[in-house]
């Protein structure tokens, strides 16, 4: 599903033409998936194997939209382990795709290459082939060798430096077909869901589980997930997103570039999201690292479901849900709010009252409460606790509107500023909460001089 502004109405689009990016390691997928949408979107970086999963975007080419995808490096039939499941991932994705550019690159034909070629003989009426990091005319003569493995036509780009990216541009659109796409509007928006927490907390697992996919990458390995996985799926009358990240682990634990980058991208996966699952593995209970997460989705106002994961394998006693739930809260503080979910992503239970939490934390996070009945309200709420009465701690609310909804964000006005107390904003956010329908999700409150 592709999203853009357009004289500032946000259109949605559906059935997107599928671009897929394939080639060996290091030929310079990443640099041309960023190059093609404009932003750093995939990781690049000179360790072969970066990308694991395919990696998507919604995206515009000469005013056309459609669905690029960035694959995993292929490799030779005597790989393993990890490599394994990459190459098998890239070639699940291919079978789906409308258009595939193969990227090659200047200079000596590998085994790789010549292998690679052989495997996608069947997809030759939907094949580009593209001979990378030929900027300036640089190894162009001997890339027209590729020409003798049967191919109509072989494109000279630089992803880097951007020599003929407006030919291969002109070369995809003529290639795909746009009459299937639908657009929608603003109200029918998919919900945007982001899976942060630590390696190996069972986010792939889940991502794949929702999406009815193997699209992300599951492996005992820690650090298999790099970039973010998006991937949808349509349940109960709506349809989501979900942006499958990196595991998140403390910063004196970073040690790789690629690691670093990683990181990074599902921390920003928070700006994209409207709801975050923090997936907590319930055998290990609660880090620093879970805190500082949670506290990055509260700050920028995002939904935050606690997601307890092989909640299966915790021995089961009577309270054993509500200590670990009582814990939790005691140790998120103004967090309260938040939901616990015990789930099991690899067999599915708790997986459907997941969803409806999402559902319904979402409408609050949509919730308008018109300023009328917000001001009724607070009224109210200031003769059952008036403010203090005193020289120094006097002041009065005048009035209040909500400035914005997703994330929710109040302002009250009020006289002498600098004697409105955090206890009297903690009193009237909670009172937000219970009585305007704002229970499961974190609000804002600003208070200015009126």
């Amino acid at each position: 599903m592709c999203a853009v502004r357009s004289n500032d109405i946000k259109m949605l689009y559906r059935n997107l033409p599928v671009v897929v990016l394939a080639g060996r390691p290091n030929v310079g997928k990443s640099t041309l998936f960023n190059r093609l949408l404009h932003k750093r979107r995939a990781i690049t970086d000179p360790t072969p194997g970066v990308t694991r999963d395919p990696v998507e975007a919604d995206c515009f080419i000469t005013g056309k939209p459609m669905r690029l995808v960035d694959t995993g490096g292929f490799k030779l039939a005597d790989r393993g382990g990890i490599d394994t499941l990459v190459v098998d991932k890239t070639l699940e994705t291919i079978k789906k795709a409308n258009l595939i550019i193969l990227l090659l690159e200047a200079g000596e034909i590998t085994a790789e290459d010549e292998e690679f070629i052989a495997l996608l003989r069947p997809y030759r009426d939907k094949l580009i082939a593209a001979v990378n990091k030929t900027e300036g005319g640089r190894l162009q003569d001997g890339a027209w060798n590729y020409l003798s493995y049967g191919f109509e036509k072989i494109l000279m780009i630089s992803a880097e430096h951007g020599d003929n990216i407006s030919e291969l541009e002109r070369e995809i659109i003529s290639r795909l077909d746009f009459s299937a796409i639908e657009e929608a509007t603003e109200e029918k928006r998919p919900i945007r869901i982001a899976l942060l927490g630590k390696p190996n907390t069972g986010k792939s697992t889940l991502s794949n589980r929702l999406t009815s996919s193997d699209a992300s990458i599951v492996s005992e390995i820690p650090g298999t997930t790099r970039d973010v996985v998006e991937g949808s799926f349509r349940r109960k009358s709506r349809d989501f997103v979900i942006l499958d990240t990196a595991g998140i682990r403390r910063k004196t634990r970073v040690s790789e570039n690629i690691e670093y980058y990683s990181v990074n991208r599902a921390i920003k996966t928070i700006n994209d999201a409207d709801i975050v699952i923090l997936m907590i593995d319930a055998q290990e209970g609660l880090s620093d690292q879970d805190k500082k997460i949670a506290g990055l989705a509260h700050d920028r106002g995002r939904g935050i479901i606690m997601a307890l994961n092989k909640w299966d394998m915790v021995p089961q006693a009577k309270n054993t849900f509500k200590t670990m739930s009582d814990r939790i809260h005691f140790l998120f503080g103004q967090m309260e709010y938040a939901p616990i979910v015990p789930v099991s992503a690899k067999d599915g239970t708790g997986v459907d009252k997941l969803l409806d939490t999402v559902i319904k934390m979402y409408g609050q996070l949509n919730t308008s409460i018109e300023t009328p009945r917000l001001n009724q309200a607070l009224e109210r709420w200031l003769t059952e606790y008036p403010p203090p009465y005193g020289p120094r701690t006097r002041f009065k609310i005048k009035y209040a509107v909500q400035k914005s909804s997703n994330p929710v964000k109040f302002i009250f006005f009020a006289s002498r500023l600098q004697a409105v107390s955090d206890s009297y904003i903690a009193y009237l956010r909670n009172k937000i909460r219970k009585e305007l329908g704002f229970s499961l999700i974190p609000i804002s409150i600003d208070v200015r001089d009126s």
